[in-house]
């Protein structure tokens, strides 16, 4: 007979409340024009991207988060000192450690909560979020606080004509707590690793390190038409699998909150899962651009902000890129 003690968390877990911030800079396509060979016309067309924000040099990767940070726990009521464990999912940090969810927790005043990274791509806020409900529900942490956030301008090509106008950046957090009903379905997650040089780095930190100064910072870089053809015909499947592992269909549905990656994928994927009119889509895309980990909080807290969506609504989140890496789950808003 086992010896340890059993666990005693919450029954279920439930996403308590929701902040988002971007910066103040807004850019518009033309100024991506300046760089690349293309149109607002295309850009627009093959994105659905007019607009992004990029970050100042105040505008940290930690600086956002806890702007962010501190929006969901007012929005939640849940006390800094009351937060067990923060989990950030950044691509965007550039210090190998320490983590920088121990600078964050420390800033919003957590006190000593678990505090870590993860790097799980444009699926990183569902892998976070999935974490966060396994701690409450195993009773390691009450309130759990999971940021999304990412300075991709930090890693962008100007030059490349296929990703120039992709990427933004913004910071998403939600604190997940203690909820007496289901309130975070069954996540959908895996990876394709035979498709990870698809989305990448250029150049990896200790290849560039050896370089003699003259090579271009690493930046990412992407098989576009590979990755479409990924995202709009897999990651359909996977939607409908979350679907299922909550026991709804889509005429359940109150919300749609995909990866804000492109506006054709995003429409792609309405149309392949059947989703009825009255579901609201998350388009957050055309303003705010690919802010990979940060995009669904950011998506989430806009629909919330603007009456789109309400609080009690059900919502399909499903976040997808590099790796190949995947997560969905069906979950009450806030």
């Amino acid at each position: 007979m086992s010896k340890i003690k059993p666990a005693k968390g919450s029954p279920y877990a439930r996403i308590l409340g929701v902040g988002g911030y971007r910066p103040t800079r807004v850019v518009p396509n033309e100024v991506i024009l300046e760089t690349i060979d293309s149109s607002d016309e295309w850009i627009r067309s093959r994105s659905g991207i007019a607009t992004r924000h990029w970050a100042s040099p105040q505008e940290t990767v930690a600086a956002m988060s806890v702007e962010a940070s501190g929006k969901a726990l007012a929005d939640a009521g849940v006390a800094p000192e009351q937060i067990g464990a923060v989990i950030v999912s950044t691509v965007s940090h550039f210090k190998q450690t320490p983590a920088i969810a121990t600078e964050i927790a420390h800033r919003i005043g957590a006190g000593r909560p678990a505090a870590f990274d993860i790097s799980a791509g444009c699926a990183g806020f569902g892998y976070g979020l999935t974490l966060a409900k396994g701690l409450v529900v195993e009773g390691s942490a009450e309130y759990v606080l999971v940021i999304g956030v990412e300075r991709l301008s930090d890693l962008t090509d100007l030059e490349d004509r296929a990703t120039a106008f992709l990427f933004g950046d913004g910071a998403g957090a939600v604190v997940v707590g203690p909820s007496d009903e289901p309130a975070i379905g069954p996540t959908v997650w895996g990876s394709e690793g035979d498709k990870s040089e698809t989305i990448k780095q250029t150049v990896p930190w200790d290849e560039y390190l050896g370089k003699d100064g003259g090579e271009k910072f690493p930046a990412i870089t992407q098989e576009g038409q590979a990755v479409f053809r990924w995202a709009v015909f897999e990651m359909a499947k996977v939607a409908q699998q979350a679907l299922d592992a909550a026991g709804i269909t889509a005429d359940d549905l109150d919300v749609f909150i995909p990866h804000q990656a492109n506006m054709r994928i995003i429409d792609s994927m309405v149309k392949t899962l059947k989703l009825p009119e009255h579901v609201t889509v998350a388009r957050d895309v055309e303003t705010t651009g690919n802010t990979s980990a940060a995009s669904i909080p950011l998506a989430m807290e806009r629909l919330l902000a603007t009456g789109a969506a309400k609080s009690g609504d059900t919502a399909l989140v499903i976040g997808f890129g590099a790796g190949l890496v995947y997560a969905a789950t069906v979950v009450t808003l806030p």
